[in-house]
């Protein structure tokens, strides 16, 4: 059986303040790879006001991996900035399942979303 989809849009991406909550304000990316073969995966934020900024990364076959939006070690130079409107694109090289979720300390919530995918 054949699960997942190359292509996934999170239209609505922003970092929340951290918040003073029993869970800190965060944003991240969950994606999980139900193939063998690792999936490279390119990455592409697109703003309102300035130009588009694409970087890869990989997750091994079988694997699951957590990227947050606001730690360098996962998005480098890319680090999102606290309250900035951006979407992510993800468009892998294998089927992935993918999923945003966002720790909204403004109204205490925390919730996720599958987004668009092709």
């Amino acid at each position: 059986m054949n699960y997942g989809k190359k292509v996934w849009i999170f239209p609505d991406a922003e970092l929340p303040p951290k918040g003073e909550n029993v869970i800190p304000g965060h944003e991240s990316i969950i994606i999980t790879n139900v193939t063998d073969k690792p999936a490279d995966i390119k990455i592409t934020l697109l703003y309102t006001d300035r130009e588009p900024v694409s970087f890869t990364v990989q997750v091994a076959g079988m694997r699951v991996r957590c990227l947050r939006t606001n730690e360098e070690k996962d998005f480098g130079p890319y680090t999102a900035r606290m309250e900035e409107q951006y979407a992510i694109m993800l468009e892998s090289s294998e089927p992935i399942v993918a999923q945003y979720g966002r720790a909204e300390p403004r109204q205490v919530a925390f919730y996720t979303t599958a987004g668009y995918c092709e």
